[in-house]
């Protein structure tokens, strides 16, 4: 029971995966449905946010105007807002990511 809390706890930190307002292509992983671009169905699509600026936060690549999060990952980002992140967050490529 204790490895299936853990790991649970675990899954929660990572980027989630869910629709995202289309902007330009969808990233890897995902496809065009209406305005949105919709997680392909195969477990391996990663949680993926739209890309501030020009960069993504650690633990995150670029593909196309999104930042998808890699294989290894297991934080949580948002998009800054103002110049300091909350509590429990620290900042990066405009973004605030969540601490494990």
């Amino acid at each position: 029971m204790l490895v299936f809390t853990v790991a649970s706890a675990s899954a929660l930190a990572q980027q989630s995966v869910e629709p995202l307002p289309k902007v330009g292509g969808c990233p890897l992983g995902y496809y065009s449905s209406g305005g949105y671009c919709v997680p392909s169905s195969g477990g391996n699509t990663r949680g993926a946010i739209e890309k501030v600026g020009g960069g993504c936060p650690l633990g995150f690549y670029s593909s196309g105007n999104y930042c998808v999060s890699s294989p290894s990952n297991d934080q949580e980002a948002i998009p800054k807002t103002g110049n300091s992140c909350p509590l429990g967050w620290y900042s990066s490529s405009g973004y605030c990511v969540k601490s494990r």
